[in-house]
């Protein structure tokens, strides 16, 4: 089974790169996740072999949490300054009201599981799948709630893609105001493109810069994430008496936009790490598509994707209230 992880991830990353893709706001993660699960479904009667459980693992955690690290290139402290304090203050809003209100939501009204519902929160929140990613080794949650996250991100994240124009329509906002407010809305990196994109290339380039400005807030929303669940667990029963792991690796990141702001680093060689980092995230992606069931998919019931509708609404309504307010 492992044979066939880097060649989903090669199919996810190539098919990512097309027009189609891309004006679909679909990136490699979705896909390589798609991809897995189909394989992975198909072969379901066949018995992981231990090599492959070792693969499998290993470029889920390792490679991921590498992935992460370098999708700090994306980033630099001149790109954030160029949209505003306002900007910064709109994505911490949104981040903060996404994740009290989705935990409420999910926790209290629904009645979900709490690794399940932060996973759906924190993804539409911050960053989609690579959000999703990078809090689950805090959380240790299983795999199939990892999976129906990623799932209703990128079901909510590419309808979102069809609203966007429709709101524009119906408003007087400037291009480049409205570019702001996709940035700290959309689900996705490759869906702020995509619906920038829809409005003119000026929304786009913002959309993108407070998109990213979102990302590099999952460092800070990660560390709180861990602190708040240690603390629960300390207060729990044996049965959740656990030990959580820190989340160094997004120290890594930090370093790494700090670095990509403050050193000269050759352009080739950004690129270089950028496309590194989004393909160490689609193998560890494809890795959690190969060993997830749709049987355990569908255990999970309609509960999840009535948490992700309700964000969705508190996105693009509660986003554009405060844009609102703040411009």
């Amino acid at each position: 089974m492992w044979i066939a992880l880097p060649l989903i991830s090669l199919l996810a990353y190539l098919t990512a790169q097309t027009e189609a893709a891309q004006r679909a706001g679909l990136g490699a993660l979705p896909i390589a996740i798609v991809l897995g699960i189909v394989v992975g479904n198909v072969f379901a009667d066949r018995t992981l072999s231990e090599r492959s459980m070792r693969v499998l693992e290993f470029s889920k955690k390792k490679l991921l949490r590498g992935g992460i690290i370098l999708f700090g290139s994306h980033l630099t402290w001149a790109q954030l300054a160029a949209v505003g304090w306002q900007a910064a203050v709109l994505d911490a809003i949104v981040i903060c009201c996404v994740l009290t209100i989705g935990y409420l939501v999910g926790v209290r009204l629904l009645g979900m599981g709490r690794e399940e519902t932060i996973l759906t929160s924190v993804g539409s929140a911050v960053c989609g799948a690579a959000a999703i990613l990078a809090t689950e080794p805090v959380l240790k949650a299983k795999q199939q709630d990892v999976s129906v996250a990623v799932a209703t991100v990128v079901v909510f994240g590419t309808l979102a893609l069809f609203c966007y124009p429709i709101i524009f329509s119906l408003t007087d906002i400037s291009s480049d105001a409205f570019g702001i407010y996709i940035g700290s809305t959309v689900h996705e990196v490759a869906q702020a493109v995509a619906a920038g994109q829809a409005i003119d290339s000026v929304a786009m380039n913002n959309a993108v810069i407070v998109k990213l400005m979102r990302v590099m807030m999952l460092a800070p929303v990660v560390a709180l994430i861990a602190w708040l669940y240690q603390r629960q667990q300390l207060h729990a029963t044996d049965r959740y008496n656990r030990t959580v792991p820190w989340p160094w690796f997004v120290l890594g990141f930090l370093i790494m936009v700090l670095a990509n702001s403050l050193l000269p680093l050759p352009a080739r060689f950004v690129s270089a790490l950028q496309s590194t980092a989004q393909i160490l995230l689609t193998i560890a992606m494809a890795a959690l598509g190969l060993q997830t069931k749709i049987s355990a998919i569908k255990t999970a019931g309609v509960k999840p994707l009535l948490l992700s509708s309700c964000l969705f609404v508190l996105l693009l309504a509660g986003g554009f209230g405060a844009h609102q307010w703040l411009y």
